[in-house]
């Protein structure tokens, strides 16, 4: 399986993606498959599309009623005796016609507006029902400056922090998992199902029941306000270790019975022969633990209580306060947030559809 994803490519999926039911025309049931596949994109990456593209939206774009789906802004334009470049508006004239104005200066329903052409004709009082803005789609950047100039080395301290916690925290994961189920999956001793089905169990104890106990245990070890208070708690997980030890059970045991007439011992065994035959298992793993870690705000909430030691999440949280929340630098600082982890899917996507298949053979 893992082959078969290595040797596809991008051929492969396009083959698949344009695979039909009917040889020369596409079947009905075809178009009902590209239809229902669509609207899954749709659905799952719209809210994600609408994030990116509201990041670089102008604050008075945000607040607009009905929201747009692309940044638009208004055009301005330059009239001589004005310092700043003024809104551009097009009117409705009383014959049905329209103008192109400027607008001056706003004072409740009403506007006054002047013809860029001709400033000298004076100011032209104008009803703001009859005005609409002159806008085109705008990408603006002044989200993400103002996200950096206000943020400043804090912003490269919260990414610091995330990525040493999701980096040290999956590596801890990946050998911690490895290992039990190395031992679920090779060995036999009395106990084995009732020790997996003792693993599988805590999947269903929520994490907030044990999060008081968890910020005891970590306070006892003097780790509040530390990095590894966020990092140790969680680095066995079951999810990772029924999946290794499924995998693992698809190794010939005959492997590991040669190595170990060569005289290896237990553990050249697990790092040199186990480890590098469950590369498609570690890597989706790797990417449950990233996603679980770089998303994780409610243990890094109560343990993390200095803002030096903040995660990029506890970070999103401080744009808002009693009085307003800066949607503008939210959405700037949730793009980026994102990014790391898209960067990590694309890298490890190949060993996705080969390692879930697989550890379900046995």
């Amino acid at each position: 399986m893992a082959e078969l994803a290595a040797r596809g490519g991008h051929g492969s999926v396009l083959r698949f993606l344009t695979r039909r039911r009917g040889r020369i025309r596409a079947d009905w049931s075809d178009w009902a498959t590209y239809i229902y596949l669509f609207l899954g994109v749709a659905i799952m990456f719209a809210p994600v599309l609408w994030v990116a593209l509201s990041s670089f939206k102008t604050p008075a774009n945000l607040a607009e009623f009905p929201p747009t789906f692309l940044p638009y802004a208004t055009e301005t334009v330059t009239v001589e005796g004005y310092d700043e470049p003024l809104p551009l508006f097009e009117v409705r004239t009383e014959d049905g016609g329209t103008r192109l104005l400027a607008q001056v200066r706003r004072v409740g329903l009403r506007a006054q507006m002047i013809d860029p052409a001709d400033p000298e004709a004076g100011r032209i009082v104008v009803q703001v029902a009859d005005a609409e803005p002159v806008r085109r789609v705008l990408f603006t950047f002044g989200n993400y400056a103002r996200l950096l100039s206000t943020s400043g080395s804090e912003l490269w301290l919260f990414v610091y922090n995330s990525l040493f916690i999701t980096v040290a925290a999956t590596i801890i994961t990946l050998i911690m998992n490895s290992m039990a189920a190395f031992a679920l999956s090779k060995y036999r001793f009395r106990g084995n199902t009732v020790a997996l089905v003792a693993i599988l169990m805590t999947l269903m104890i929520p994490p907030t029941v044990v999060l008081v106990p968890t910020y005891l245990i970590v306070a006892q070890f003097g780790l509040v306000g530390n990095l590894w208070g966020v990092i140790l708690p969680t680095v066995a997980t079951p999810t990772g270790v029924f999946l290794l030890r499924q995998y693992m059970l698809t190794i010939p045991d005959e492997l590991i019975e040669a190595a170990r007439m060569d005289h290896a011992s237990e553990w050249r065994i697990y790092w040199r022969v186990v480890l590098p035959l469950s590369a498609p298992a570690l890597a989706v793993v790797a990417i449950f633990s990233i996603l679980s870690r770089w998303n994780d705000f409610l243990l890094p909430l109560v343990v993390l209580n200095r803002r030096e030691v903040y995660t990029l999440q506890l970070a999103l949280a401080s744009f808002q306060d009693e009085n307003q929340i800066h949607y503008d630098q939210l959405l700037a600082m949730t793009t980026l947030t994102a990014l790391p982890l898209a960067f990590a899917f694309i890298f490890l996507q190949r060993y996705i559809a080969s390692g879930i298949a697989s550890t379900g053979i046995k």
